[in-house]
């Protein structure tokens, strides 16, 4: 439950003892003041998750305390409290921002009541924040398409994990599809009617990540203006995605590590232990033993998080899943932009089995959907396949005596995997003069898969 602070305004002494009472008897901290002045300088103050409010005070009564409130504190729902023969009151309040109102005398039951109604109606809310800020294509993102025994393999894997609570980490290169791995294990577990959220933690910084794991209390930094719960409170009774687990710092490691093993967090600037039941699944494009090895990553939290790995091997190493994969990629873009679904041509499929796929199955879907786009629907052949920036393909190959292009399909299609990958690498970091990180970002792969390779290759002699 996400109410855990409750500021009671009541200028009966009796009742402000008996509500405070209730409210304590219910596991939630209460704090009580006697005029609705008391209760807006305690609301600059201190963070409330909840105002009950008397009615009939001395001054300003509930009613322009609910508008005060709804006007400064808009994220601290409030519920009146009055009695039977003010009920055209309560009405009057709830159009002024009111919530909810209860009728005295008030139980700890009805109190109950009402709060888990109101925390029902958050969560509902911010949840339905969360889905339609980012949260695209859920169904979409469970659909796994693999031919390959690495992929069978894996999927059995993923349904022998989904059924568990425990901890998974999903490694593999960029673009091999973990968050698709992540969403299939969400929908055949048995939260599968619970919400799926995703972090990026590599995309925000320690204090922004910080706050939209564990959410922030008002105040709690420059530009907190209110009370935000956070990605474990979103995930409560359901799954979260902490994709890029490599990347958080060590101060967010330890915290993580407590969550992992206690299921338990305070917002930032708050003091309030809050308790979860969320199933995290993590994933990385890095080596985590390496991150480990080298001191950037605590060995504690790998272990904690190594409880269920499941590897994807990239596409270069299944090329049975390629053209399954092309196809179900054309239906799709092709019915997005109501064109018929394409056929590819021999001399096309040839060429999207012999590509190297730097950045995998992220980097087919890209081409297939420019040749879906760009042929209105119409058979996509090789010529209308485009692997990005020229050089992004291998060098073209050019007759020494009459300058003629020489077609070298044939001998690529030949040609070790490793090898052609390793020419196509080579050859985008010449046209980048070098640039480790313009070359990486052409090949659609991080700045440290494209230098772990150099090293190995270094080390066995390939290249200088």
């Amino acid at each position: 439950m996400s109410i855990h602070r409750i500021l009671i305004v009541d200028d009966d002494s009796l009742s402000r003892e008996f509500l405070t009472e209730a409210v304590n008897s219910l596991g939630l901290e209460a704090q009580a003041v006697s005029s609705a002045d008391q209760a807006v300088e305690h609301l600059r103050k201190t963070s409330f998750d909840l105002v009950l409010t008397d009615l009939r005070m001395p001054g300003t009564d509930g009613i322009e305390l609910v508008r005060n409130v709804a006007t400064e504190f808009s994220d601290v729902p409030t519920v009146l409290v009055t009695a039977h023969g003010t009920i055209d009151s309560a009405v009057e309040a709830m159009r002024q921002g009111a919530v909810d109102f209860l009728i005295k005398p008030c139980t700890p039951e009805s109190i109950e009541i009402v709060i888990q109604r109101i925390d029902r109606s958050q969560r509902l809310e911010e949840e339905n924040a969360y889905l339609r800020a980012e949260v695209t294509g859920a169904a979409e993102g469970a659909e796994i398409i693999g031919v390959s025994d690495s992929m069978q393999e894996t999927l059995e894997s993923a349904d022998r994990i989904a059924s568990s609570k425990g901890t998974v980490l999903i490694t593999g290169e960029s673009g091999t599809g973990k968050e698709r791995i992540a969403h299939y294990i969400h929908n055949q577990s048995p939260r599968r009617e619970g919400p799926f959220i995703r972090v990026n933690c590599a995309a925000l910084s320690e204090q922004l990540l910080e706050s939209e794991l564990f959410g922030h209390e008002r105040g709690a930094f420059t530009g907190a203006h209110k009370m935000r719960p956070g990605r474990f409170e979103l995930a409560d009774g359901g799954t979260l995605l902490l994709d890029e687990i490599g990347e958080i710092s060590p101060n967010l490691q330890s915290k993580l590590l407590r969550v992992l093993e206690e299921e338990e967090f305070e917002r930032v600037g708050g003091t309030h232990t809050l308790k979860v039941d969320v199933r995290v699944i993590t994933s990385t494009n890095r080596s985590l033993p390496d991150e480990v090895a080298a001191g950037r990553f605590r060995e504690d939290l790998y272990y904690r998080l190594h409880v269920l790995p499941i590897h994807l091997a990239p596409l270069r190493e299944r090329r049975e899943d390629i053209v399954p994969l092309a196809y179900h990629f054309a239906g799709l873009y092709a019915t997005q932009n109501g064109l018929k679904s394409p056929e590819f041509t021999h001399s096309a499929r040839q060429r999207l089995e012999t590509w190297t796929w730097p950045g995998n199955v992220r980097e087919l879907e890209n081409v297939v959907q420019r040749g879906v786009v760009l042929q209105g629907g119409r058979r996509i052949d090789s010529d209308h396949l485009q692997f990005g920036p020229a050089a992004h393909t291998p060098p073209a190959a050019v007759h020494a005596e009459t300058g003629e292009a020489i077609d070298i399909s044939a001998y690529l299609a030949n040609r070790p995997i490793a090898d052609i990958e390793r020419e196509a690498i080579l050859a985008t970091l010449e046209s980048t003069g070098g640039n480790k990180s313009e070359a990486a970002r052409r090949l659609g792969v991080t700045a440290r898969t494209l230098s772990n390779k150099m090293k190995l290759w270094r080390q066995m002699g390939l290249v200088a």
